[in-house]
């Protein structure tokens, strides 16, 4: 009686070891892997490919959009030029303009052979010996003119440039208007077929991707302490990353906030400072127009840089946003980014206004920035509303778009949005993206007063 029980336990026991799952395991592994390197590598060949083509084709279109820049860019100088010619008050003969068609000619002639072999795959013959034609036409015109002014004849010289080069320079000018168009449409096109392209590798990445997670499933569930213990130490280095991210926040801010100072104090006056003695120079050289007209040149080229150094000490970090604060540094931001953008944004004030300085404001003004950044770079909306509420015990910003929006990847967040929600938590805020009844995005942030008058004193 006693040894039957002992030789059924004997059994179970090596029936038990004779399962072990370790084998089947490691083959559900094995497999796992390489199934996913397989896939893995060709969806890589397959995206790198199409980014070499993608890249390729975006850089030859840009360069090709360059050179019809610089094609209509000479053409606007003849029309300038043809302008001047038919002053009345202009002293000099038609004759003497002949140096600076020549001068233009060459930079046109030069542009147009840049261009020929740039010129987009699908652009007929017709098309490239049109421009070629209709610029012979101009210049055998222009030649005629010419002629006409060496000899003496100006009355006739005028009316040639009135009747024939104007209207020429103007039909050259609408074909490379209607160039850059059908550059821009086929990029359009281009960009449709890529991300197509890029949707349908991402459909077969979401198919292998579930199932392995299939197999991940069935062959980890031996391993859910160990997940559990990897979750606790994700949730530490989550907390340590918030942390350091607060503090590089903290010093980027820092950071822009000093380089915007010293491109506007030392640079801008530099600048300055080479304006005015140029403007001397050039009121000492009354005898010499060409001099003269080259320090104007040197002039206007250090103005526009002073500007561009502006413009960007603005952007790096906003002076007025210390010297007067949010609600007027918003006031100015609106505009400059529908200038910037062509979005039309409808901005909107309401409640008594109060004082928002200090780190409060710029974080506030990072937080709008980076909004209108997502409205511009993801929703492909022309239109954007911007509400700034002051209510008696919280501020509240509202941007909102209707466009494809970005709310559906907030739960993959980008960095522009990491930093938003870092920032709402320094300023003890609330922050909510969501997406509004007629779609898109509605991005909206929640200050307690007490935290920004707390942060500007």
């Amino acid at each position: 009686m006693d040894a039957e029980p002992a030789a059924v336990y004997s059994q179970g026991v090596s029936r038990s070891t004779g399962r072990s799952p370790t084998a089947g395991l490691i083959l559900g592994l094995l497999i796992t892997v390489a199934a996913v390197v397989v896939y893995s590598w060709y969806t890589t060949r397959q995206i790198s490919g199409l980014r070499k083509l993608q890249s390729e084709f975006a850089e030859r279109n840009r360069k090709d959009s360059l050179q019809l820049l610089r094609i209509q860019n000479d053409l606007n100088s003849l029309g300038l030029a043809m302008r001047d010619m038919l002053d009345t008050g202009e002293p000099h003969p038609l004759s003497a303009w002949s140096s600076q068609f020549e001068r233009i000619r060459a930079d046109l002639d030069d542009a147009l052979r840049l261009e020929a072999q740039l010129a987009a795959a699908q652009r007929t013959p017709e098309q490239r010996q049109y421009l070629s034609a209709s610029v012979s036409q101009f210049w055998a015109a222009s030649d005629r003119t010419f002629s006409l002014a060496r000899d003496g004849n100006e009355k006739a010289a005028r009316d040639a440039v009135r009747q024939s080069l104007q209207p020429l320079q103007a039909a050259l000018n609408n074909t490379v208007s209607r160039l850059l168009v059908a550059n821009n449409e086929s990029e359009e096109h281009a960009s449709a077929e890529v991300l197509h392209i890029y949707d349908r590798v991402e459909h077969q990445v979401y198919v292998l991707l579930a199932a392995t997670i299939a197999a991940i499933l069935i062959t980890g569930i031996y391993l859910i302490y160990s997940n559990r213990r990897l979750f606790a130490q994700l949730a530490d280095l989550s907390a340590q990353r918030s942390e350091l991210a607060q503090k590089l926040i903290a010093t980027q801010e820092s950071t822009l906030r000093h380089i915007s100072r010293e491109l506007h104090d030392e640079f801008g006056q530099v600048l300055t400072a080479i304006g005015a003695l140029l403007a001397r120079a050039e009121a000492r050289l009354k005898d010499d127009p060409a001099a003269r007209e080259d320090l104007r040149e040197v002039r206007d080229i250090a103005q526009s840089t002073l500007e561009n150094i502006r413009s960007l000490s603005q952007s790096l970090h906003p002076v007025m946003l210390d010297e007067t604060g949010l609600e007027s540094t918003v006031d100015w931001y609106i505009p400059t980014v529908e200038k910037q953008t062509g979005i039309s944004i409808s901005y909107e004030k309401s409640g008594k206004p109060f004082p928002i300085d200090g780190s409060a404001g710029i974080h506030i003004y990072r937080i709008l920035q980076e909004a209108l950044n997502n409205v511009v770079r993801h929703s492909g909306a022309r239109q954007a509303w911007v509400r700034l509420r002051f209510l008696p015990d919280t501020a509240e910003l509202e941007v909102e778009d209707h466009g494809a929006g970005f709310a559906a990847q907030v739960s993959k967040p980008g960095i522009g949005l990491v930093a938003m929600r870092e920032r709402a938590e320094l300023l003890g805020a609330q922050i909510a993206i969501s997406a509004p009844a007629q779609g898109g995005t509605l991005v909206v942030l929640k200050v307690p007063r007490a935290r920004l008058e707390s942060d500007a004193g």
